[in-house]
């Protein structure tokens, strides 16, 4: 894992004092449940293509807000999104709550955190 910059990380906890958190095996479990709400992949196009949660929608960092509104024109809806490692989701999670956005969460650990829960991947 790349070490990210003491600045970057200050960023990323000062979000999270503002956006709510949910594990992947939550996650998991109300995919399973067929619950409904958006999960959002907000990875790099490469990163997607290596693998993904079943299920999720791809929206990376980069254009997230220029195409959320379209997308999830509900500003009520819920919305669960995720990155590698749960840093780039706390962050986007925080400008989508600035944007209007009042449900929306940040899944904690990221992919990799689902990954190493075992959690199936899709390609």
């Amino acid at each position: 894992m790349a070490k990210h910059s003491s600045k970057f990380v200050a960023l990323v906890q000062q979000a999270l004092q503002q956006v709510r958190e949910v594990s992947a095996q939550s996650v998991q479990q109300r995919l399973q449940r067929g619950e409904a709400f958006h999960l959002i992949d907000v990875r790099e196009e490469s990163e997607w293509q290596a693998g993904h949660i079943p299920q999720a929608v791809h929206l990376s960092r980069g254009i997230l807000e220029r195409d959320i509104e379209a997308r999830i024109p509900d500003t009520a809806a819920e919305i669960v999104l995720y990155c590698g490692g749960g840093y780039r989701s706390a962050l986007a999670a925080e400008s989508l709550q600035k944007m209007g956005y009042t449900n929306v969460w940040s899944m904690a650990g990221g992919f990799r955190g689902w990954c190493e829960a075992g959690l199936p991947v899709t390609k």
